[in-house]
């Protein structure tokens, strides 16, 4: 048992931050951000709740799947950042939705896409759903230190959702993980007077190049064992989604892999890292705007914190 995507959608918040606006904030450049990072700009969230933007997103998705909110059997959004510890984000969308499903959030950080689907896919292998509605969406906004001109160009809100049916489309799925907290964090808020341990700023904290050895090492080493465990070539692929964090990162990884470039999928220049929504909202752009063709080969790679890795391939099959 696998599954298909009936349906895509995506919401990204309205307020754009470019590159000249950073630089009127940290000692920065446009041309210092693009040419070590492929970003010109990134949406901020600014008066908009997160709920309201999955909300917005589910129902763009539901609409392009054809599916009404009360036929879906579970919602999983992954997100290191929903608008309340509890409830959830996903019990959130779902009562805003109008679905009656049970609704629970993971988190994987910037995998956290492929690990709901995966999730999803157990759910169908089970027998205990046969609509499923998968949200990701992360607002880093809320922890970048806006005056860290090594993090802050690099993130930005944004994420996307699909629904999903019972179906032959995957191929293969494959998650990794490695506890490592040194390389990349945020740490947990902490204002009890009997604690010692907690902070009370919740900055994301990075080492630059641990992360993209981490990322580049990843991306080729489980696209290549996931092409071998389905017994496709790299040739056979037509579209490669990469977690859109770095685009020196994106470069490497493609000329490891000795892969043409027009193959590989990028909105990063306009989006930056939206953590676990980078690669729903690639893939609902490529479906809306007809780069998505039935019967195409898509592999689907995430790296993130934890640290964790997913890589998925699938045949698209939506007209």
């Amino acid at each position: 048992m696998g599954f298909r995507i009936l349906g895509t959608g995506s919401v990204v918040p309205v307020k754009s931050l470019s590159n000249q606006d950073l630089a009127g904030m940290v000692d920065t450049s446009d041309e210092w951000i693009v040419s070590r990072t492929g970003i010109s700009s990134r949406r901020i969230s600014s008066g908009e709740t997160m709920t309201e933007l999955c909300v917005d997103s589910s129902l763009l998705a539901l609409e392009n799947a054809g599916v009404r909110a009360d036929e879906l059997d579970l919602i999983i959004c992954a997100t290191i950042c929903g608008d309340y510890i509890t409830p959830s984000q996903a019990s959130l969308i779902q009562s805003n939705i109008g679905a009656s499903c049970p609704a629970f959030d993971i988190n994987a950080a910037c995998s956290g896409f492929l690990y709901a689907l995966d999730t999803a896919n157990a759910y169908f292998a089970a027998g205990k759903a046969n609509k499923i509605l998968v949200v990701a969406y992360d607002t880093l906004s809320k922890f970048v230190d806006w005056t860290d001109r090594n993090t802050c160009v690099l993130f930005g809100d944004g994420g996307g959702a699909v629904v999903l049916d019972k179906g032959d489309d995957l191929l293969g799925i494959k998650l990794t993980s490695q506890g490592n907290a040194e390389i990349l964090n945020i740490p947990c808020y902490n204002e009890s007077p009997f604690g010692s341990e907690g902070v009370n700023k919740q900055f994301l904290h990075m080492n630059g190049q641990e992360v993209f050895k981490f990322a580049v090492n990843s991306i080729v080493t489980e696209m290549t064992a996931l092409l071998k465990e389905c017994e496709v070539s790299k040739d056979e692929v037509d579209l490669v989604l990469l977690h859109q964090a770095n685009i020196r990162i994106i470069n490497s990884a493609r000329q490891r892999l000795g892969m043409p470039e027009e193959k590989f999928m990028s909105n990063l220049s306009r989006y930056g890292n939206t953590s676990a929504g980078s690669i729903p909202v690639l893939l609902d752009e490529l479906n809306r705007t007809g780069v998505l063709k039935k019967g195409q080969l898509i592999a689907l790679v995430a790296f993130g914190g934890g640290l964790t890795t997913g890589a998925c391939l699938l045949r698209w099959d939506k007209e």
